[in-house]
């Protein structure tokens, strides 16, 4: 196919594809799926050769948010029966932190909700990163506690974090469609107080919302434009009680398509399957790891993930190594402090919460409305264990 040989010279050299190229791999039918995935496949291997990185998340405070993020089980007014609590104590959070590193995760990312943290909010997660890096000197910390204030980027990094995430989640165009209670361009605020603090940039997005292949497109080309290192692709999981718990026509075919797509837009950028690849990849999870080069191990911040067992046999099968805490993940060329990112800001960017399934007729072909799989409401299931609660983590 053209399109894909195109695609993957742009993406071994590092160039921008158009958007034109970009939805014309939306667009391929599910007979074409797996050359998409070999060939995006090729860019993957090119970058990050067969390592996956982990992740794991520490839910510092679950629930009690009062943002109105239409995908969020902790959003405000929440009925979705989630586990409710306030701040870890940083001992706490070390020890839920150590399950996930004795797993093979080199990065933990501590994750607030709330609108953004106060000042005495960033004491306390400085007191975290110093009680995690106490006992994991090399571990990488990545906060994701909302939106920031001048300044408090500054002081997490002095605080010895390595990286912060915020999500755009999806195009500004549909933006105040999921939420209204802050803005996109609020977000893109964030983004850009971390990168100027010297924070790695952590953002990416939700699919399954709703919006339409142009929508995904859009965010995915903003992503690159801000020049994040990391882009987590969450799809959507619909909790019950959230007012997007009906939507449930991603497929799997659906999902590799979006992650190629991501991979040929950033393709020396580390791509990390987020939420809900257990929900709307399930069996093809394997597929996934071609296009994408890092995971969350276990469960997400209030629902459960896969086995972290089942997780590590999973990308071993696959042929794949999980990577080690003293490989570096970027490509050198990204990994300089100066570096570019996707491309470089002359060129042109937790999941949010990491919760995170296509609403409209418009979200992809009538291939994929057709096609789609029966609600997997037995996938999804609420968070009892690990952090908040007395019961060992999956990990």
């Amino acid at each position: 196919m053209d399109l894909l040989n195109t695609l993957v010279d742009k993406g071994l050299r590092r160039e921008l594809p158009t958007r034109e190229e970009a939805l014309a791999v939306l667009a391929t039918s599910d007979d074409d799926v797996l050359d998409v995935v070999a060939a995006a496949g090729k860019v993957r291997r090119q970058w990050f050769g067969r390592r996956v990185k982990l992740n794991y998340l520490v839910n510092l405070k679950s629930g009690l948010c009062p943002e109105d993020c239409s995908y969020c089980s902790q959003r405000l007014g929440s009925s979705t029966g989630i586990l409710k609590y306030s701040w870890l104590k940083p001992d706490e959070a070390s020890k839920a932190a150590a399950a996930g590193l004795a797993g093979g995760a080199k990065r933990v990312c501590l994750v607030a909700s709330g609108r953004g943290p106060t000042d005495r909010d960033v004491d306390r997660v400085a007191g975290t990163i110093k009680a995690i890096k106490e006992q994991n000197e090399d571990v990488e910390v990545c906060a994701c506690l909302g939106l920031l204030s001048d300044g408090q980027a500054e002081r997490l990094r002095e605080a010895g974090a390595d990286a912060y995430n915020h999500n755009l989640n999806t195009s500004e165009g549909t933006y105040g469609d999921i939420t209204t209670t802050h803005t996109y361009a609020d977000r893109v605020d964030t983004v850009n107080k971390a990168h100027a603090a010297g924070l790695s940039a952590c953002s990416g997005l939700i699919a399954g919302m709703g919006e339409s292949d142009e929508d995904l497109v859009d965010v995915v080309f903003s992503l690159r434009e801000l020049d994040p290192d990391s882009v987590p692709v969450n799809f959507l999981i619909p909790v019950e009680g959230t007012p997007l718990a009906k939507e449930w026509n991603l497929t799997p075919q659906r999902c590799l398509r979006i992650l190629a797509m991501v991979r040929f837009v950033c393709p020396d950028v580390e791509v990390r399957i987020a939420g809900g690849r257990e929900v709307h990849l399930r069996t093809m999870q394997p597929l996934a790891l071609h296009l994408a080069n890092s995971i969350f191990l276990g469960d997400y911040l209030t629902t459960e993930g896969q086995a972290g067992q089942a997780d590590l046999e999973m990308i071993a099968d696959a042929g794949f190594v999980v990577e080690g805490a003293d490989e570096v993940t970027l490509p050198q060329h990204r990994s300089q402090v100066a570096a570019g990112g996707c491309g470089s800001h002359a060129e042109a960017g937790c999941g949010s919460h990491a919760e995170a399934g296509c609403g409209s007729g418009v979200c992809g072909s009538h291939e994929d409305t057709a096609q789609a799989n029966e609600p997997r409401t037995d996938l999804v299931a609420v968070r009892r264990r690990g952090a908040g609660t007395d019961l060992a983590p999956n990990a």
